[in-house]
């Protein structure tokens, strides 16, 4: 018996020696000290053994398992070993090899003009209010004064999932939810996307982007107004800019207008741009309406306001002198690239 627990031993060093990969090993493992392996097989038989030779080959037979136990744990430390030492051999980096070129990207044109128009308007003392772009008609129409057999309401004009709720015509509703939770006063802007059932082409898209603005407070007129915008036209299209109101019809304002800035290009003279006219339309603005204000609890006999909404695509089209919108859309990197 002793004889052949050490010729296990022996056996058992020579096939880990041999072991190059955790499958062999764990053939070395279950071959010897598995449930059917030769050392488990030995320790079964000792039931035969006389009482004298039981403990002397007992212990032996320990010795040779935590031998092979040893071993095996080294051998897999060993392997383990190897492998990382592989892997890093495979994955060296090469300090002194040159450097890859990474192309360094821009902002979008619209968010670029986005967050400048912004800033202006922050550093007029406005804060930016946001809102759900899936609006309810309470707030996208009714609270802005817009009657049920409002053309804006049609079916061609607006999307609607359901007779009270569709995607937003303008950013105007969160206006609205402002005025409803909010004591005067009131001076936000509202930036976002909005949606309209246009058809695609060179001055239209299903989806743009508005920013909107609204003061609410007491003793406002259209001074104020026109005061704020002529310093945002300045700042956004240059000091000599100049701004003039035209007549006009918005449900949610009375008196409402139209607002026009000075060709930034010409001066005034007339050129491509402003098609001739010195002159070029940026936004609709006026003093909010009476019915806006009660509908949304405050007393119009106690406070007045303004409101004025643009198209980010607009500015950022005369801006730039794009005369395509489809371009802002097409994420076409030669076009990208020039801002």
């Amino acid at each position: 018996m002793k004889t052949l627990l050490l010729d296990i031993r022996a056996k058992a060093e020579d096939a880990l020696k041999n072991a190059n990969d955790d499958a062999a090993l764990e053939a070395v493992r279950v071959g010897y000290l598995g449930k059917k392996g030769e050392l488990t097989a030995v320790l079964r038989g000792m039931g035969g053994l006389s009482p004298e030779e039981r403990p002397i080959v007992g212990a032996l037979a320990n010795e040779v398992r935590t031998y092979i136990e040893n071993a095996l744990a080294e051998k897999k430390k060993e392997l383990e070993e190897k492998k990382l030492e592989a892997k890093l051999l495979a994955e060296k980096l090469d300090v002194t090899a040159p450097g890859e070129n990474f192309e360094i990207g821009v902002r979008h044109p619209l968010e670029k003009i986005e967050t400048e128009m912004s800033d202006i308007f922050r550093s007029m003392g406005f804060e930016i209010a946001e809102g759900p772009e899936v609006e309810f008609d309470l707030f996208n129409f009714q609270k802005l004064n817009i009657p049920e057999n409002h053309p804006a309401r049609d079916t061609q004009d607006t999307f609607y999932i359901t007779d009270n709720i569709l995607l937003r015509s303008q950013t105007s509703p969160v206006q609205a939810r402002v005025m409803m939770d909010t004591q005067p006063p009131i001076r936000i802007i509202s930036p976002g996307r909005v949606y309209r059932a246009d058809e695609v082409d060179a001055t239209h898209s299903p989806v743009f982007h508005q920013l909107e603005g609204l003061v609410v407070d007491k003793g406002i007129t259209m001074g104020d107004l026109r005061g704020m915008l002529e310093t945002f036209a300045k700042q956004m299209f240059g000091e000599n800019t100049k701004i003039r109101f035209r007549p006009h019809h918005f449900p949610f304002t009375e008196p409402s207008a139209e607002v026009d800035v000075s060709c930034f290009v010409c001066g005034g003279k007339g050129c491509r741009v402003c098609k001739g006219e010195g002159w070029i339309e940026i936004l609709g603005a006026g003093m909010v309406h009476p019915n806006v204000l009660r509908g949304c609890g405050i007393d119009p006999e106690v406070y007045s306001g303004f409101a004025f909404g643009m198209g980010i695509e607009r500015i950022v089209m005369i801006k730039y002198g794009i005369d395509d919108m489809r371009l802002l859309y097409e994420n076409d990197l030669r076009f990208l690239k020039q801002f």
